[in-house]
């Protein structure tokens, strides 16, 4: 048996380069493949590049945020910290960061479930005829390798991350390559009336788009949840998010053109795996049969980081003595929360059987926009006025113009999102609200905690 001073620990194992693999491999995912064609079908045209660009310019100014937290504070857990060091440990921090995990408890499955579900959705591509059930049996068996995958140290999972990573880059660059070197439509993508911009119904359009666009950008912070095993962190957290946000801002932004280049956005909007197709259109069918095996590599890549960093939340409020105590146990030997990683994987396995991908990919931005984005974003002006700046190891840029201009923003994309997923947004809020309160008040935890 371990001795106290034995006793399993998290350890600082994963460089820059790790981190922005995991960060890298989170962010691309099945996103991108399976969002680009509803995109265009949004934004009517050629005007669907101003959503993606708009994804990146949203993600670089929260990702200032998410470095100046997470160079602060690089502990697991992530937000989970951030609300609680913002908003005070034993007043309105304690129901911020209770809340953070409580929306954790749902809508972490919804996102490993959306990866899922679109890896099913395009492995149906390599075997038509696939019915629902066969899709659902393929998606729900992702979860239950991933979780296997990730039952182990930290330094093997930064090794596998690199390798996982390799295959987004191989992928990204193939689809690139072959716009470039057989790319016939030079034009098509670029608006042939500007004024339109200016109309009210566009910028409805252009939140509803970039609602997709931003899921796609999703996880350029996933290092922050992993705070307290980077090594470095008050340098590498701030890199790793920034190389991420830029690294696959032009990735994304080169791979639209590409396929646009090849297949009219007239075309390209109606088509389920645009990405095969494309490639079928250069390269003939073994080739697009090829690219949807990378596709799907992607998508694993990124559930793989995905289910690693959510599963310290439950854990990091489990140690504070704020969550179920089962949740801080560490795996005797291998020192990760184990308890969190299975029963994240077994909820999102249920939760990959019963929704489909459109609807989860939306309601994962309503659940999460108030408390978590804005809710941390606010805390970064509390935090500064209460501890100063002199102890940050890092300090965004031109503060407090992205910090206003972000709580702007997100409230934009949370309306656009839709009044049935905002008000269910809310539901859940509410309803995590007042199990706090129960809670509280069996605990005599704030504001019931004893004068």
């Amino acid at each position: 048996m371990n001795s106290a001073a034995e006793k399993p620990k998290l350890k600082r194992e994963l460089g820059l380069i790790q981190a922005t693999a995991i960060n890298m491999i989170d962010m691309v995912g099945i996103g991108p493949f399976v969002v680009l064609s509803l995109v265009i079908q949004i934004m009517g045209g050629p005007y669907f590049l101003l959503a993606w660009i708009a994804g990146a310019v949203i993600s670089l100014i929260d990702g200032m945020i998410w470095a100046e937290l997470g160079a602060a504070n690089p502990k697991a857990g992530g937000s989970y910290n951030f609300l609680k060091e913002a908003y005070g440990e034993n007043s309105w921090g304690r129901l911020l960061s209770f809340l953070l995990v409580w929306q954790t408890l749902f809508q972490a499955p919804l996102v490993i479930a959306s990866g899922s579900i679109g890896f099913s959705l395009y492995f149906s591509y390599l075997i038509p005829g696939m019915g629902s059930i066969e899709q659902k049996c393929v998606s729900g068996g992702v979860v239950i390798v991933l979780t296997l995958l990730l039952y182990r140290r930290i330094e093997s999972i930064g090794k596998i991350s690199v390798l996982l990573w390799t295959g987004v880059l191989i992928t990204m660059g193939w689809i690139i390559w072959g716009g470039v070197t057989h790319g016939t439509i030079h034009n098509d993508f670029i608006p042939d009336d500007p004024s339109v911009i200016m109309n009210t119904m566009f910028f409805v359009a252009l939140g509803q788009a970039s609602v997709k666009t931003i899921y796609s950008y999703l996880g350029y912070y996933n290092v922050c949840h992993l705070g307290g095993e980077i090594k470095d962190p008050g340098k590498n957290i701030p890199r790793s998010i920034f190389i991420s946000v830029f690294g696959i801002a032009v990735l994304y932004l080169a791979m639209n053109i590409s396929v646009v280049s090849v297949i009219p956005w007239q075309d390209a909007q109606h088509s389920d795996f645009i990405v095969s197709t494309f490639i079928e259109t250069i390269y003939g069918p073994s080739a697009a049969m090829l690219v949807t095996v990378f596709v799907l590599w992607v998508a694993f890549a990124s559930l793989f980081s995905v289910m690693l960093g959510y599963s310290r939340i439950p854990y990091a409020a489990a140690v504070d003595g704020r969550f179920f105590s089962v949740f801080a146990k560490l795996h005797p030997t291998k020192n990760f929360p184990y308890v969190s990683l299975l029963g994240l994987g077994a909820t999102a396995f249920v939760f990959s059987l019963l929704f489909k991908l459109s609807d989860v990919i939306t309601a994962i931005l309503a659940m999460r926009i108030i408390v978590q984005f804005i809710g941390q974003a606010i805390g970064v002006i509390m935090l500064r006025k209460r501890n100063g700046t002199a102890h940050l190891p890092f300090r965004m840029f031109l503060y407090p113009f992205p910090v206003i201009l972000v709580v702007v923003i997100w409230f934009f994309i949370f309306i656009s999102t839709g009044w049935q997923f905002a008000i269910s947004g809310l539901i859940v809020t509410c309803l995590g609200i007042t199990a706090y309160m129960i809670t509280a008040r069996m605990k005599q935890w704030w504001p019931f905690e004893k004068k």
